[in-house]
């Protein structure tokens, strides 16, 4: 059985934790976006989609659990998908030209 308190502690960790990549992710997304404005390279235009769709997944998986009362595993599905894709695109704009 789960305690009341470990549970919001468990919450209130993934909120700062989710908080974070959110701020993090978006960092990246805008500097990333911001080299491709400055140079019109299509490498750093993917590198800012992977990441900006790194960023969405946390912030969807998180809203989906938290705000819309989706279950966890749901939630952790959704983020796990949009990281999955989110890397398959960094990886694309390493080999681009």
């Amino acid at each position: 059985m789960v305690h009341t308190t470990t549970t919001t502690s468990i919450a209130t960790g993934i909120i700062v934790v989710k908080t974070g990549i959110l701020i993090l992710g978006g960092l990246i997304t805008y500097f990333s976006l911001k080299a491709y404005r400055k140079t019109g390279t299509r490498a750093l235009r993917a590198l800012a989609m992977g990441f900006g769709i790194i960023t969405l997944g946390a912030l969807l998986g998180g809203t989906f659990d938290f705000i819309l009362g989706v279950d966890l595993a749901t939630g952790l599905l959704i983020d796990a998908i949009l990281t999955f894709v989110g890397f398959a695109v960094i990886t694309y704009s390493l080999y681009a030209d």
